[in-house]
């Protein structure tokens, strides 16, 4: 697949968000972190689900407009208000005023505006490239981008977070502001002719109108698997900033890792996290595509529960290991779930979906992420009750309830598809 053949929207927005995610990637893994110490565990667990409950809505209402307004017109009012969450952020951390209750009403802004731009931002993709591999390939790419963003990130904001916070975040705040422009000027809508739907002239018949088409969406069996499957095994890789960096700060003592001579390298509880988190990056970045090509020979149903397989047995691995070196080999397997499904995931939302819906499908599809997000802060204040360990059986156990859930879901499918074949042969 030749990038530079693709349509002009998916390489400007390449271009845009691998500027926008190298730098949300600097700060975001040490967010949580900074809450626990400046609030408190419990305080920072419940305002981080706050956040995530509204993000819920904020994502089904995004996939609603992009629909009805288009996806574009998304996509900037959702970047515009990133920009200016991200300026809130610096000015809580200016040499003027220091407050962990701006930094995270900013962080809020951001996170909630960025449930509006994901269902809006997959649904162009769906609506540009037609053909489903290259779609899944696509989906690929962009994924590996942010994985690129996410090995870079982490070790530069490893270092700047903690030593140079104010800078980090001025910078970032100017490249927020130009990528929101970016999309403004350079982005062309695409939502497909005769798409929109009808626009209200309310808030009350809006609502009204949004609650009617999910309660469509949601009686599609399938897609309501598809979509609780996700919420339970989403409970892994949210712990990523939040209980796995905690656990590492809390639990895992400073080590060497490895000594040649007078040279030995060592890690602390900081730097692991960060090199985790990169590692995870790395692999993604390296392995995505060519992984996704392979994949794509196998069917859907196995590639699900292989995946939600390899992440409860690395959330087993998470908490039950004080060495760096177990770290590393749990986020290798955890990254090996995380490339299987990375492509499928949206082509299949993308298949199922019909064409002037497809917005509120990404979206509903979104509430995998949104409301996996909501819960996940729940982690921080019981890992304190439990212990850390109990925490990840917990964490593990869903994952495994999620590869059920999606047993269930293909044998639906299977089950439709035999009886539509029937219908056919009837007529």
């Amino acid at each position: 697949m030749n990038i530079l053949k693709w349509n002009f929207n998916m390489k400007v927005r390449l271009v845009a968000e691998f500027f926008f995610g190298l730098f949300f990637w600097m700060y975001l893994p040490f967010l949580a972190i900074y809450f626990a110490e400046e609030l408190g565990k419990v305080t920072a667990g419940v305002l981080l689900m706050c956040s995530q409950s509204v993000g819920v809505f904020a994502s089904l209402l995004g996939g609603y407009l992009a629909d009805t307004y288009g996806r574009k017109r998304m996509m900037v009012i959702a970047a515009f208000i990133q920009a200016g969450g991200m300026i809130l952020l610096t000015i809580a951390n200016s040499p003027f005023l220091t407050s962990p209750w701006l930094t995270f009403i900013g962080f809020a802004i951001i996170s909630v505006t960025g449930m509006l731009y994901s269902p809006a931002s997959s649904a162009m993709v769906a609506d540009t490239v037609k053909d489903e591999n290259e779609r899944n390939l696509v989906f690929a790419v962009f994924y590996t981008m942010i994985n690129v963003n996410v090995v870079i990130g982490p070790i530069i904001g490893g270092v700047l977070f903690f030593k140079a916070r104010f800078e980090l975040f001025l910078v970032s705040s100017f490249i927020f502001v130009l990528v929101s422009f970016m999309i403004l000027f350079l982005i062309k809508e695409t939502l497909p002719e005769g798409s929109k739907n009808e626009k209200e002239t309310s808030v009350a018949k809006v609502l009204i109108s949004q609650i009617k088409n999910y309660r469509v969406i949601f009686t599609d069996k399938i897609f309501f698997l598809f979509v609780a499957a996700g919420i339970l095994i989403s409970q892994t890789f949210t712990q990523l900033d939040l209980l796995l960096a905690v656990y590492i700060k809390e639990s895992i003592p400073a080590q060497t890792l490895f000594s040649i001579g007078d040279f030995s390298l060592k890690t602390n509880s900081e730097t692991l996290f960060s090199w985790t988190i990169a590692e995870n990056g790395l692999i993604v970045a390296i392995l995505t595509v060519f992984i996704t090509k392979f994949v794509n020979k196998f069917n859907e149903r196995l590639l699900f529960f292989v995946s939600s397989i390899c992440y409860a047995f690395s959330m087993l691995l998470f908490g039950f290991t004080l060495s760096a070196y177990v770290i590393f080999i749990a986020m290798a397997i955890f990254t090996l779930g995380e490339i299987l499904v990375v492509g499928v995931q949206n082509a299949f939302i993308a298949k199922i979906a019909p064409e002037n819906q497809r917005g509120q499908y990404f979206a509903a599809a979104g509430l995998r992420w949104s409301i996996g997000r909501t819960l996940a802060p729940l982690t921080i204040p019981i890992a304190g009750l439990i212990g850390y360990e109990w925490t990840f059986i917990i964490i593990s156990l869903l994952a495994l309830s999620g590869a059920y859930l999606f047993e269930i879901m293909f044998k639906e499918m299977k089950f439709k598809s035999e009886n539509k074949q029937n219908e056919m042969k009837v007529v």
